[in-house]
Parts: structure tokens; C-alpha cells; sequence
């Protein structure tokens, strides 16, 4: 059974100028908290190892921080096709959408070995570090797994908990739903473009890929898709949108998602790990490619900068004497760091222009604007004009 079905307090009846994102993105937090107990009170029932163990730490995780941003989005995609009024379903696919983050955010912090995650240990480390089996490990206990071979298999069933919980919130939000066919479309087509994304990421550290095609690929499945436009389409398909709507959205959705990725980019290679909650060299010391690699790559070649070229070549970091100080310069020597830059704030002022399609009155569009300058880092171009 999927538990009792959590409501929260909305709007009053009418009262549509308290439908705002802000209060979307504090009302999903009391949504997800109770959803999340009700999977806990399912899990006590099922094991009583199990659930201290992981099923209460996935809930933690979850809860522990996170801009939602999806949320936040899914909620404009439903104003913006004209919902109003009764907010449950909303609400409840913004908390869907927040379960498959800490999905995602788990996994993703296994395949690329880092430490940190919303300014605390990543779950792999947490559950290396706290679980008796790993510390029996450490002593040479004979048949132990050592520690981060269980704590990287833990997270692993811990991001699968976190995708069947989304996955049973969204099918039960559907269900109830006179749009709920409409909303699993978007849903299942998010899903395999996360797997997409993050298999090609996968596939191009695996091979020195370095080409910006690549690198835009692999930034719109994993990234653009997920954040924004597959959100502004579910809320979308919420309140009923027409196709001229929804393609104003995906269009709108496109160019936020790739601003925010590419934001994201520059904030993993210059980051300040005490803001943003994760490590600031990960990126350059995996080589990960970016499209800010990618744009240092190709004009270090066009300049003839050899020094550059090295330096973020494939497997060079390898070497002790590259060091991650050497990349950042290189990424501001060759222009790539303001070619990026540019064209994140470009990518922010097209996504505006898009959403102005959708037809939403002016409250709705200023909405837009201050999560896409909140998702993108800068103020878009034109935001001006609609206040």
C-alpha cells in the first residue's frame, strides 16, 4: 500500500495572489514530510534493520537541503498553463520531483567519488563510515566488505529507495488526476533521459571525449531536460496546456536548463565549496566534461596555447605537476570561463523571451524570471520590462 494520501493547507478559494512559487517551494517541504513519514511507517513494518539503516537516512538526505528548484518550475509550468486553485496535485508532483533529485544526487555522487553533498558527507560516505560492517572491515574481520565497497553498494540500493518512493508518489498523484495519463508521459520520458544523460557523462570521461556537441548532449539530457523543462511540462500538463503552451514551455525550459548547467559548470570549477555544498575540484580533477571544458579545449587549439591544451588533455591530471590551479588558468586564459558566462546570461534572456509565448499574465512571467536568475546566476536581459 502507498500510505495515506498527505494534503497540505493552500490558497484560499479565489485567492490566487498567494499562489506563488515561494510559497510552492515551503509547502512542498510539509509535503514531503509527510509522505515520507507514511514510507517510514512502511518500512518499520517491513524490517527493523532496514529502516534506521537506510530508508530513514534516504528520508534525512532528502530533507536535509536543496534549492527545488523543480518544484519551483513544475509550479510555474501549472500557472503559466492557467492553474489555479486547488494546489494538492502540484504539490505533490514537486515532492515526486524531489525524491528523484536525491535519486539522482545519490547515484551521481557514487560514480564520481565525492565526498560532499548539501554541505554534509555524500551517503556513500556516511554509510562507509557509520555502518558496524564497515568498521568490522577495517579491523580485518575475515569475510567483510571493506567499507567503501559498502557504503558504495548502500547508496546504491539508497538511490533505488528514493526512485520507487518518487515513482509511487507520481503514479498515485496520476491516478487522481483527470490529466494523470498526460502527467506519467512527461514523467517516464524524464526518467529514461536521466539514464541517457548519465550514461553518456559516463561514456565521455570513459573515452577523453572533449567536443562541445558532446558536451551540450550530454548537459541537455542530464541536466537541462530534468531541471527545468520536464518540470515545466508537468505542471504543464496539470492544469490542461494546450500545445502551444507546452512548446512555449519545452523551448523556455530548454534554454533555463542549459543557463543552469552551465552555471553549475563554473561553479565546480570556481565555486566556494562553503556555498555551494560540494567540492570545487571534482570536475577539473575527473576531467568531467563540461561544456566550459569543452570551450577551453577548442580555443586553446584555436590560439595555439599549448601550455592550455595540455593541461586539460585527457589524462593529464594524472600527472602530480597539473594541478587543478593550472586548469582554472587555463579556463581564464584561453576565454572559455566569459565565452560561458556569456552565453549562460544569453541562454537566461532566450528563456524569458519563450515563456512570454505561454501567454501567462505579468505575475506569473516576473515569477519566471526570478527562478531563472536564481537557477542561471544572473539577472536575464530584458527581466526589467516586466515589472
Amino acid at each position: 500500500m502507498l500510505g495515506p494520501r498527505p494534503t497540505v493547507a493552500g490558497p484560499a478559494e479565489g485567492d490566487d495572489a498567494t499562489l506563488t512559487a515561494p510559497w510552492a517551494t515551503s509547502a512542498v517541504e510539509t509535503v514531503l514530510e509527510q509522505v515520507l513519514d507514511a514510507r517510514l511507517r512502511q518500512s518499520r513494518g517491513i524490517d527493523p534493520v532496514f529502516t534506521p539503516d537506510l530508508a530513514e537516512r534516504v528520508a534525512a538526505f532528502v530533507l536535509r537541503g536543496g534549492k527545488r528548484l523543480r518544484t519551483a518550475f513544475a509550479w510555474c509550468g501549472w500557472r503559466a498553463a492557467g492553474g489555479s486553485g486547488d494546489a494538492t496535485a502540484v504539490l505533490r508532483t514537486g515532492a515526486a520531483l524531489e525524491l528523484l533529485q536525491g535519486c539522482a544526487l545519490i547515484h551521481d555522487d557514487v560514480m564520481d567519488g565525492s565526498p560532499l553533498r548539501r554541505g554534509g558527507p555524500a551517503l556513500h560516505v556516511e554509510l562507509a563510515g557509520r555502518h558496524p560492517a564497515g568498521r568490522a572491515a577495517a579491523f580485518g574481520t575475515p569475510g567483510a566488505v571493506s567499507p567503501e565497497s559498502f557504503g558504495a553498494s548502500a547508496a546504491v540500493l539508497a538511490g533505488d529507495l528514493a526512485l520507487a518512493w518518487a515513482d509511487d508518489l507520481l503514479a498515485e498523484t496520476a491516478l487522481g488526476s483527470p490529466q494523470g495519463a498526460r502527467l506519467h508521459h512527461e514523467w517516464r520520458a524524464m526518467r529514461t533521459e536521466m539514464v541517457a544523460g548519465q550514461y553518456r557523462d559516463l561514456r565521455a570521461q570513459a573515452s577523453g571525449a572533449s567536443g562541445d556537441e558532446e558536451a551540450l548532449t550530454v548537459a541537455a539530457l542530464k541536466s537541462a531536460r530534468y531541471t527545468v523543462a520536464r518540470p515545466l511540462a508537468l505542471g504543464a500538463a496539470l492544469a490542461g496546456a494546450g500545445t502551444r503552451t507546452t512548446e512555449a514551455l519545452r523551448a523556455a525550459g530548454h534554454c533555463a536548463g542549459l543557463a543552469f548547467q552551465l552555471r553549475d559548470d563554473l561553479l565546480g570549477a570556481f565555486g566556494d565549496p562553503a556555498e555551494t555544498g560540494k567540492p570545487a575540484e571534482d570536475d577539473l580533477r575527473s576531467r568531467k566534461l563540461t561544456p566550459l571544458l569543452a570551450a577551453a579545449v577548442r580555443l586553446a587549439g584555436a590560439s595555439g596555447d599549448r601550455e592550455a591544451a595540455d593541461v586539460l588533455a585527457p589524462g593529464a591530471h594524472a600527472h602530480p605537476e597539473h594541478t587543478v590551479e593550472r586548469m582554472r588558468a587555463a579556463l581564464e586564459r584561453t576565454g572559455a570561463r566569459a565565452e560561458v558566462e556569456a552565453r549562460t546570461a544569453e541562454l537566461a534572456a532566450a528563456a524569458l523571451r519563450h515563456f512570454e509565448a505561454t501567454g501567462a499574465g505579468p505575475d506569473v512571467r516576473r515569477e519566471f524570471a526570478a527562478l531563472v536568475e536564481r537557477a542561471a546566476g544572473v539577472a536575464p536581459r530584458h527581466a526589467e520590462e516586466l515589472v
